[in-house]
């Protein structure tokens, strides 16, 4: 863009961008280079900003689109950027600060001119542009390198060996975004692409031996959460006429290079983008997703998912097995304590569900810790504030505590940990409370949420699930938390009458009219009746498992007794309702027999001296309640659209328009 370059506007109009992308070929050697990469311009600092950026430099993208086959431009820029970088790390560490500026313009240059090609073209017409050599119109060169391939090592060889410091830090946040530009050609197929040119080079060839250090990378970096240094923090000379320092556009990568938009139809509300405020761990968290979503080719697995599933914690000194390829160690309590921080964005969730799902290593010292509570409260605020996040969030969220209620360890644990004051939840004052019971708190409120707005069959499964897991290691239940089971057992119930109701009128008006269809009530009446069915199997699993140490939800049950009766000669629900009905009837003839006016306390007293009369032996045993997290056939149906949404969304992702993308228009929700 050369030096003289000062405002956006004047960029289709830059003499420098216009040889770039115009008919005259050159030369990898020629001086020509060093003077387009010196630019600057202010840098972008508004959404505005960076979208005009974009639309001022589409016409000189897709100029150099018609006219490379001829000129070789496109590959004689990338030659420039590749002898460059070798020098990269020796000038990082003699602090050379010019080489490094011209260096990232280079990449800059290359992945916006990346970004137009893989919007106007196929992968192969795409691959056929990286070996068009300046030679006779649209010849190219059968036996050159293969410049694609040395492009994507060269930006994994940045991101994983180059130090990070305050003169590099924009360099490989740009090289970082490169690659997602480079595998984002899946956002124009509304197919997940299963073969992909990009996904060829990256899961073999050169590419291959860099997995396990471009994955640990990654993570460090999401771990790290490196800011970018301050303005002022790099020195280079100023230009007399532009009023700017040479590297205002550099620094303006820290804040994203394109706009934000928000993806229509991704969640019942589109997530907002926090402020990011490492730009390098964000990408970063980006990238990793989309590398471990791959589609495993058709003769090898995803190597990416392979790292993932197997990196172990840098304390275990065990030798990893021979069968197990591209395994790393990694800091495991860093790893942890930046999962509890970053919960508020998405792809911090996904990223705990991933680890959680697919390496046991993690999922086993996660589950030792003995401060849970630091990550289970950052998930549980997520579902609490269900109405200002988008759907996959939530599910995320809640699968996580699925699979974390997966393990008894877990369920006991979580009713010893002891919570003062919890400023969030504003229902109720929550001066002390377990954690067990906070959970259940949230987790009965996404199911009343989800019944009054969503009516998501599949979030009320997962709910219920994870109340299942946990209710036989119900502890010292807060007298608030056993009052919401019994309440939401009583919503339960008025639905059911009342849908029982319409049915039946429905059916009387059917007899007097057979042109009119009638609603489905009979589905409804059994998916009702399914959920009611499961609240019954878990208050009951509480009740045979651990009735001494739930006095609360004992009150509860006798408090709305009534509830109960019409469900003991249903035939869905009378062998599940003998050990409440027997329960109810004991505990109520003792307090018959303590007489009327008991207080509270007088109550609970009677309870638990009752517990320890009641003959266990007359309790019925069921099948204890355990219920699995299965990743559903094909996921990565659901999960390639999401971690792409993700990208889009990004407060420091890459711009696309959202009518040129494809992938979204499925129905994602």
């Amino acid at each position: 863009m050369g030096s003289n370059s000062s405002r956006i506007g004047d960029l289709p109009k830059n003499e420098y961008l216009k040889k770039l992308s115009g008919t005259e070929s050159v030369s990898e050697n020629d001086p020509f280079w060093n003077q387009l990469l010196s630019f600057s311009f202010p840098a972008p600092t508004s959404s505005t900003e960076l979208k005009l950026l974009e639309e001022a430099t589409i016409s000189v993208c897709r100029s150099l689109v018609e006219n490379n086959p001829r000129t070789g431009n496109l590959g004689a820029l990338i030659k420039v950027f590749l002898s460059r970088t070798k020098e990269l790390k020796l000038s990082a560490e003699c602090q050379n600060h010019i080489f490094i500026w011209q260096t990232h313009n280079a990449l800059f240059i290359i992945c916006c001119l990346l970004k137009v090609f893989i919007y106007e073209m196929s992968e192969e017409e795409l691959q056929l542009h990286f070996t068009y050599e300046e030679k006779s119109p649209g010849s190219y060169s059968s036996d050159s390198e293969d410049l694609l391939e040395e492009l994507l090592c060269c930006l994994m060889q940045l991101i994983t060996d180059i130090p990070l410091l305050d003169i590099t830090y924009e360099i490989s946040v740009e090289a970082v975004s490169t690659m997602v530009v480079f595998l984002s050609c899946q956002l124009f197929h509304k197919e997940v692409l299963r073969q992909s040119i990009s996904h060829k080079y990256l899961m073999r060839g050169r590419c291959l031996p860099y997995t396990s250090k471009l994955v640990k990378t990654l993570l460090y970096n999401f771990i790290r959460q490196e800011k970018p240094p301050p303005p002022g923090a790099h020195v280079f000379p100023q230009q007399s006429d532009a009023g700017g320092l040479l590297y205002g556009l550099a620094s303006g990568v820290a804040t994203g290079l394109w706009t934000v938009f928000t993806l229509g139809g991704v969640g019942s509300k589109a997530a907002a983008a926090p402020e990011v405020s490492s730009p390098l761990a964000n990408q970063s968290l980006l990238l990793l997703l989309i590398l471990a979503n791959l589609t495993d080719a058709a003769d090898a697995p995803n190597p990416y998912r392979q790292a993932i599933m197997s990196f172990k914690n840098t304390q275990d000194s065990s030798p990893f097995p021979s069968s197990i390829p591209h395994a790393f160690q990694i800091n495991f309590n860093s790893l942890y304590m930046a999962l509890c921080e970053q919960q508020t964005s998405d792809q911090a969730t996904l990223l705990l569900y991933t680890l959680l799902h697919q390496n046991s290593n993690i999922r086993t010292y996660m589950l030792a810790r003995t401060d849970m509570e630091n990550l289970v409260l950052p998930i549980l605020e997520i579902l609490y504030h269900v109405e200002e996040r988008n759907s996959h969030h939530v599910y995320m969220a809640l699968i996580v505590l699925l699979i974390l209620t997966e393990d008894d360890g877990f369920n006991r644990s979580i009713h010893e940990v002891m919570l003062k004051n919890i400023t969030w939840y504003s229902e109720r004052v929550l001066t002390e409370i377990s954690l067990g019971s906070l959970l259940i708190l949230v987790v009965i409120r996404t199911i009343q949420y989800n019944m009054t707005r969503t009516r998501d069959k599949y979030l009320h499964t997962n709910c219920l699930a994870a109340l299942a897991n946990m209710s036989a290691q119900f502890r010292s239940l807060h007298q608030y938390a056993a009052q919401r089971i019994i309440s939401l057992f009583s919503l339960l119930s008025k639905k059911h009458n009342k849908v029982l109701e319409q049915a039946t009128q429905s059916l009387r008006g059917s007899l007097s009219s057979n042109d009119v269809p009638l609603p489905d009530y009979a589905q409804d009446l059994n998916v009702i009746e399914e959920v009611i069915r499961m609240m019954l199997e878990i208050i009951n699993s509480c009740l045979t498992n651990s009735l001494h140490h739930n006095p609360n939800l004992v009150y509860a049950l006798l408090y709305k007794r009534d509830l109960f009766e019409q469900f003991q000669t249903h035939p869905s629900f009378q062998d599940i309702m003998q050990n409440i009905d027997l329960v109810i009837t004991f505990f109520s003839s003792r307090l018959l027999q303590a007489g009327a006016e008991l207080s509270v306390e007088r109550v609970l007293e009677i309870i638990k001296q009752g517990v320890v009369a009641l003959p266990k032996d007359r309790l019925k045993k069921f099948p204890e309640l355990k219920f699995k997290y299965v990743e559903e056939e094909q996921p990565e149906e659901f999960f390639i659209p999401y971690v792409w949404s993700l990208v889009c969304n990004s407060a420091v992702g890459l711009h696309w328009n959202p009518q040129d993308i494809q992938l979204f228009t499925m129905d994602s929700d």
